[in-house]
């Protein structure tokens, strides 16, 4: 759960999050998801660094894309966020636990 306050203080990475969905052709439901997941994140978080919000984005990105049956590849996430793909593969799961959903196990 995040506050509006939040979003409010995320709204540039929550642009860059949207065009980086554009870039993957995203759905709407998986761009929504993916900003609530980035958002719940990053209220949690207490590293609050540029890089680390990149990663947090793309992950959120490559979660919420899984979860609303609009999956792209990891390293497609990657490319499109410009991060590397060992950075989405390390922070997805952890972003799904810490919304209160569970991994697949695959």
């Amino acid at each position: 759960m995040y506050r509006a306050r939040d979003q409010v203080e995320n709204e540039e990475w929550l642009a860059e999050l949207q065009q980086v969905a554009d870039r993957l052709d995203l759905d709407t439901p998986a761009r929504s998801r993916a900003a609530d997941l980035f958002l719940s994140t990053v209220a949690r978080s207490d590293d609050a660094e540029e890089r680390s919000k990149r990663a947090v984005a793309a992950a959120s990105l490559y979660a919420g894309a899984l979860i609303e049956g609009d999956q792209r590849s990891q390293q497609a996430v990657a490319d499109a966020a410009g991060v590397a793909r060992l950075t989405v593969q390390q922070r997805w799961k952890s972003i799904l636990e810490e919304a209160g959903l569970e991994p697949p196990s695959w």
